[in-house]
C-alpha cells in the first residue's frame, strides 16, 4: 500500500510540473504547437525610427502563422523597447531567456546593446540571427548560435569610396561619424579602400550620440575642403548635418551607409535636403516588383497598417527570412543544436536582400551591397547590381584590435 501510494504522489508531482511549465521537460522555448522568439528594439529614444525593424519582423511572424506556422507549430513573438541603452538590453534579454523561455533572438538593433548580451546568449546556447547592425563582432570570430547577415559596414564603406573615386573622380574625401563601433569601422573600410588608390581621408570628424548641434563639426569638415563627405550617422544625425551644411553654403557629394537608406523618412525630417545623396542598400528598394516584396506589403496591409511601409519595416523581414527558412528545415526536431545545423545548410539562399551562405566556420552570411541615389520627393534609383566588396576583412579586424 506505502508503495502504490509513493507512486501516486510521483505521479501528481510529475503532472503538476508539467501543468506550470509546458517547456520543462523540453527543448527551451518549443512546445508542439509554439516556438517562443524575442527581439530588443528601440520604439522610443534617440534612435527610435529604427524601431520599425523588430515590429516588422512581428508582422513577418504573424503572416507566417497565418499561413499555418512552421510544422504545426505557431511562433509567439515578444518584442522589448531597449530605446538603444545597453543596460536596459541586458535586462530585456535575461528576461525573456530565463522567464518567457525564449528559443531564440531575431534580428536586435544596435551594435552596443547587442555586445552587451553576446556572449552571455552564446553561453546560454540560444540561437540569434540577423542582428540590425553591420559590425564584424557578430561573425568574426564565429560563435556558433549566431547568424549575421547584415552587410559589413566596413564593406559598405570601401563599396562607396571605390564608385567615389572610380566612377566620380572624387580627389578628397571626408567622413562624418557615429563615434562608436559602427562609424569607427565604416572608417577603416574607407580607410582600407582609399589606400589602393593612394590616397587618405582628408578629415575624419566624430559625433556623440547625445549631440543636437553639429555646427563645430560641419566647420571642420569644410576647412578640409572635401567634395565628397560619407555619413555614418544616426538619421536624426544625418538630418542635422545636411541641415547645418546647407545654411552655411557647404555642398559636397554626400554619401552614407544603408542606416540612412529610408529616402522617405530621409526626406521628410531633412526638409528635402537628402536628394542627390548617394548609399548602398542591403535590400530591395521601397517599390521594388519583387515578388516577395509586393507579399511582404499584403502582410504589412493586413498585419500593421498603422505602421509607415518603409525599408526599416520590412528590413524586419529581411534579416530574419534565413531563421524562418532554417526552422522550416528542422522539421519537427527542433532543437537549437539542429537550428544551428540548418542555419549551416543554407547556401546562396536569397529571399529580398543580397545571396546568403553560411557554414561551420561562417557567419558572416554577406559582404555585398548595391549603391542607389536619393532623388526628388523621396524617391529612390538604385544604378548598381549587388556589389561584393574586396578590402582585406583580416587588415579591418587586425586594424579594430580585435
Amino acid at each position: 500500500m506505502k508503495k502504490k501510494n509513493l507512486f501516486f504522489i510521483l505521479v501528481c508531482v510529475v503532472s503538476f510540473s508539467l501543468s506550470i511549465s509546458p517547456l520543462a521537460w523540453g527543448e527551451r522555448g518549443v512546445t508542439d504547437t509554439e516556438i517562443r522568439i524575442g527581439q530588443w528594439g528601440p520604439q522610443t529614444g534617440p534612435a527610435a525610427l529604427w524601431g520599425a525593424i523588430p515590429r516588422g519582423s512581428g508582422c513577418f511572424f504573424d503572416m507566417i502563422n497565418a499561413e499555418g506556422g512552421i510544422h504545426g507549430r505557431k511562433i509567439t513573438y515578444y518584442l522589448r523597447d531597449d530605446g538603444y541603452m545597453p543596460p536596459k538590453t541586458k535586462a530585456i534579454v535575461k528576461e525573456l531567456v530565463e522567464d518567457k523561455e525564449v528559443f531564440a533572438f531575431a534580428s536586435g538593433v544596435g551594435t552596443a546593446t547587442g555586445m552587451a548580451v553576446k556572449k552571455y546568449l552564446n553561453h546560454k546556447k540560444v540561437p540569434w540571427v540577423g542582428p540590425a547592425s553591420g559590425s564584424s563582432h557578430w561573425a568574426y570570430p564565429p560563435t556558433k548560435y549566431l547568424f549575421s547577415d547584415f552587410p559589413l559596414y566596413c564593406d559598405e564603406a570601401a563599396i562607396t569610396v571605390n564608385y567615389a573615386v572610380k566612377t566620380m573622380g572624387k580627389k578628397r574625401i571626408a567622413f562624418v561619424y557615429q563615434n562608436d563601433d559602427f562609424g569607427k569601422e565604416g572608417i577603416l573600410g574607407a580607410e582600407l579602400a582609399l589606400e589602393k588608390f593612394g590616397m587618405k581621408l582628408v578629415e575624419t570628424v566624430p559625433v556623440e550620440l547625445q549631440d543636437t548641434d553639429l555646427s563645430s563639426q560641419c566647420i571642420k569638415l569644410m576647412t578640409s575642403n572635401p567634395d565628397c563627405v560619407l555619413m555614418y550617422l544616426s538619421p536624426k544625425h544625418g538630418a542635422i548635418m545636411l541641415g547645418t551644411a546647407a545654411k552655411m553654403g557647404f555642398k559636397p557629394q554626400w554619401m552614407s551607409s544603408s542606416v540612412l537608406s529610408d529616402t522617405d523618412i530621409m526626406f521628410k525630417i531633412s526638409k528635402g535636403l537628402f536628394k542627390d545623396v548617394i548609399f548602398t542598400s542591403f535590400g530591395e528598394l521601397i517599390d521594388s516588383p519583387h515578388p516577395l516584396m509586393k507579399k511582404y506589403k499584403q502582410a504589412h496591409a493586413r498585419f500593421a497598417p498603422e505602421d509607415r511601409w518603409g525599408i526599416f519595416f520590412y528590413a524586419g523581414f529581411l534579416f530574419v527570412e534565413p531563421m524562418v527558412e532554417a526552422l522550416k528545415r528542422c522539421g519537427r526536431d527542433l532543437t537549437a543544436d539542429n537550428f544551428v545545423k540548418a542555419m549551416e545548410s543554407l547556401k546562396g539562399f536569397q529571399g529580398i536582400g543580397a545571396k546568403i551562405t553560411f557554414g561551420p566556420d561562417q557567419r558572416q552570411g554577406t559582404r555585398a551591397s548595391f549603391l542607389a541615389r536619393a532623388v526628388e520627393g523621396g524617391k529612390t534609383v538604385r544604378f548598381s547590381d549587388w556589389i561584393n566588396a574586396d578590402i582585406d576583412l583580416q587588415e579591418v579586424i587586425r586594424r579594430m584590435g580585435k
